[in-house]
């Protein structure tokens, strides 16, 4: 007997990195199902332009400037998410960044792309369990990658903080579990995105054949493991589209 599937209406959900591609199809879809979500991005016309989307949505959107990779700015955003939202159901960790292979990049830039990509995860995740485990329980959705896996040549850096991500989900899901708290990590392939080095209209032709995904299959993906029943924790979910060549 399956047990009754997890509602998304109501949930109070932070999203980082929910301004562009992936986030921004997570957002607008968890707005579509009612839930309150906090959003972040560093651009305030790009958030301005996401927010107006949600404009008529059943679901309540705010959102804050802020980079996620500087510790006072994490402090900031739960500050803000505590005073306006109540607390936190739903942490999907999803801001991330490109980056040159190690020898190509400076050091200031290769961990500024960690400090984004991993230390970000790890800060948010500790901030969104400290309030989780006062409230009863909760979930984290982390934003992974293939590129932990396929290990590309050029993806040195971004690769390696895939690799984190997925390691401390999976680790952390462990130690979590009996505070009703669970954790996931979404490892998608090749999605349309501003991250993509090829044009918007070449990305529609890859997506047309299938051998590059809507950002709104990996926001489906979200929208499935959040409505999982509070028993069921998926781990990881690998989404590829049909036809990617690695």
């Amino acid at each position: 007997m399956i047990k009754e599937r997890t509602s998304i209406n109501g949930k109070k959900v932070l999203v980082t990195g929910g301004t562009t591609g992936i986030g921004r199809a997570i957002v607008l879809l968890l707005a579509e199902e009612g839930a309150t979500v906090l959003t972040l991005g560093r651009n305030q016309d790009v958030l301005d332009e996401t927010l107006t989307q949600t404009e008529g949505l059943p679901g309540a959107v705010r959102g804050l400037t802020a980079d996620v990779s500087e510790r006072e700015e994490i402090q900031r955003i739960f500050e803000y998410l505590d005073n306006k939202l109540g607390g936190i159901d739903v942490l999907v960790a999803n801001a991330g960044i490109a980056s040159e292979p190690l020898d190509k990049a400076s050091e200031e830039d290769w961990r500024y792309v960690v400090e984004t990509n991993l230390v970000a995860y790890m800060s948010c995740a500790k901030a969104a369990i400290d309030r989780m485990k006062d409230s009863g329980g909760g979930q984290l959705i982390f934003i992974s990658s293939i590129s932990a896996e396929t290990k590309s040549p050029g993806t040195s850096v971004y690769a390696t903080t895939k690799a984190g991500i997925d390691a401390f989900a999976e680790t952390l899901r462990k130690e979590v579990a009996d505070k009703n708290i669970r954790v996931s990590s979404i490892q998608p392939g090749s999605v349309k995105s501003d991250m993509q080095e090829a044009s918007p209209k070449e990305q529609e032709e890859a997506v047309a054949k299938e051998e590059m995904l809507a950002a709104e299959e990996v926001a489906e993906a979200v929208q499935f493991l959040m409505t999982r029943s509070e028993g069921c924790n998926i781990s990881t979910l690998r989404i590829e589209p049909r036809l990617e060549e690695y």
